[in-house]
């Protein structure tokens, strides 16, 4: 969400003028956008927002713009009270309040002009930063902003604000924009992806939306993160099944393992669900990956309750675990009303015994294509090696002398570890 927020947000600042620069001392405007999911992002913010303080002292002139959850759609006036230097803040996903900001400070022009010239400024067809157009291979495209689910650990709702779709035209105007520009490959986004259009006049789909973009020309990969276990139907399924352009990729996490850990994360299903859930998945998508999400040291969670996460995870055999800490955010129910009651290094304990079992069944998952053949969509180059991803989001790196930038090529798996594959390109 950031990453399209922050390319939205330069590709305006570059029609009004500016041009990026790579470092900070050089700089008439910085933008610090923010996550404050884990308690990790947001320390890391505040002191990337703190040490900007010594570049404003020695130039007053400097504009510093803080963006995104550390804001939130409230605003947070007592960010401006703890770090004066900051000039102007923005909600998340609107970039409005920076260029109204920046149009009243440069512009002489009454208030009615400055407003019209920021909607023109939003309203015109998506321009990708001009350092990534022609670059850029995959985009992400935000389908549907905040959340209404509320789970008790959550700050999304409290941060992003409610659920909202954006209108149908709209996304797929933005998708063939970025396409003209060279993107090869689309990522829809959304806290709960799947509930797109539900709050929509004639309610879209998803698998509406799929099919549609999949009609691109040019468009060579579409994906979609991440989904809710109770939104994932057999309609969004059956999509994901039947086009091609559609990568056999699902993102739909699980969070924990044990009935009453969920019922306390108010989840809404439960473990046994779940497991139908992934093996009807398996069933109607061959040769599908399958990504989930896990929080271990939830209030209350037991030993027992952390083995049958444990287990859950050994039996289901996921392609990629995302992990995480427990760790109370202000302004959700679990901060309020539990108590955060499992200690730091048991925390740590589980967090890595959970990291070595997914590391062995990955590694076990990405062996079996040793030898075989696979298409990868190359995105860039690093340290003279390519490196793209499979339908199935496996990494995959290449050495080659050839420009491979958005191409999509056949490529044979040499080698394979738990993270990324090694292989070599075919004639």
């Amino acid at each position: 969400m950031n990453v399209a927020d922050s390319q939205r947000l330069a590709s305006a600042l570059e029609q009004l003028g500016y041009k990026p620069t790579r470092k900070a001392d050089d700089a008439d405007l910085i933008v610090l956008n923010t996550c404050v999911v884990r308690q990790s992002a947001e320390d890391k913010a505040i002191g990337r927002l703190s040490s900007l303080r010594p570049l404003k002292e020695r130039n007053p002139n400097l504009v510093i713009n803080l963006m995104g959850c550390l804001i939130g759609v409230r605003g947070n006036q007592t960010i401006l009270e703890r770090f004066p230097w900051v000039d102007v803040v923005s909600p998340p996903s609107d970039p409005e309040p920076l260029l109204r900001y920046l149009t009243e400070r440069t512009a002489k022009q009454t208030s009615q002009e400055n407003q019209a010239q920021i909607n023109a400024l939003l309203d015109e067809e998506l321009l990708l930063p001009q350092a990534d157009r022609g670059k850029l291979v995959s985009a992400f495209v935000p389908v549907i902003l905040g959340c209404s689910h509320a789970c008790t650990y959550c700050i999304i709702p409290h941060k992003r604000g409610i659920e909202r779709s954006r209108p149908y035209d709209e996304i797929m105007q933005e998708a063939r924009s970025l396409v003209s520009q060279g993107v090869k490959e689309i990522t829809l986004l959304g806290q709960i992806v799947d509930r797109y259009g539900l709050d929509l006049p004639d309610s879209p789909t998803l698998a509406m939306l799929l099919h549609d973009l999949h009609a691109i020309d040019d468009l060579r990969r579409i994906r979609f993160l991440t989904s809710h276990p109770n939104w994932m139907t057999d309609e969004l399924l059956d999509a994901v099944s039947s086009l091609p352009k559609v990568c056999p990729h699902i993102e739909v996490p699980i969070q924990s393992g044990d009935d009453e850990i969920l019922q306390a994360m108010r989840r809404g299903y439960t473990v046994s669900s779940y497991r139908q859930l992934i093996a009807k998945i398996r069933q109607r998508i061959p040769n599908v990956a399958i990504a989930t999400d896990i929080i271990v040291g939830f209030p209350g969670e037991t030993e027992e309750q952390f083995n049958n996460t444990y287990n859950l995870l050994s039996d289901l055999r996921m392609d990629v675990a995302h992990l995480a800490r427990y760790s109370p955010r202000t302004g959700t129910y679990s901060a309020r009303k539990l108590f955060d009651d499992v200690p730091h290094a048991e925390k740590i304990r589980r967090f890595r015994k959970l990291e070595n079992l997914q590391e062995e069944i990955a590694s076990e998952i990405n062996a079996r294509l040793i030898g075989k053949t696979v298409d990868v969509l190359f995105e860039a180059q690093k340290r003279g090696r390519w490196h793209g991803r499979t339908p199935t989001n496996k990494l995959v790196f290449v050495d080659s002398t050839e420009d491979l930038l958005g191409q999509e090529r056949s490529v044979t798996i040499d080698w394979t570890g738990p993270w990324s594959l090694i292989g070599s390109l075919n004639p």
